[in-house]
């Protein structure tokens, strides 16, 4: 009986830790990595000078900018603050 109270305790652990796995920010990235997708970006795009500082300032910049317009046409509501 023992074994038995065991077992389902470590599957009551598991149970919960998966449940709580879901909620880490998938988008919690180091200053590292933003810079190294900010410097891709700005690659990719062949920037140079005033635009690539500016490109790289508006990509390191901790926001949320809508990406254009949705489904349908519409503009996206601007973010909350």
């Amino acid at each position: 009986m023992q074994r038995h109270a065991f077992v389902a305790a470590v599957l009551f652990v598991a149970a919960v830790l998966a449940a709580l796995a879901p909620s880490v920010p998938a988008a919690a990235v180091t200053a590292k990595d933003k810079m190294a997708t900010c410097k891709f970006g700005a690659d990719d795009q062949k920037l140079t000078g005033a635009a690539r500082n500016a490109f790289m300032t508006k990509c390191m910049a901790n926001r949320n900018d809508p990406r254009g317009p949705g489904p349908g046409g519409a503009a996206a509501p601007p973010p909350k603050q």
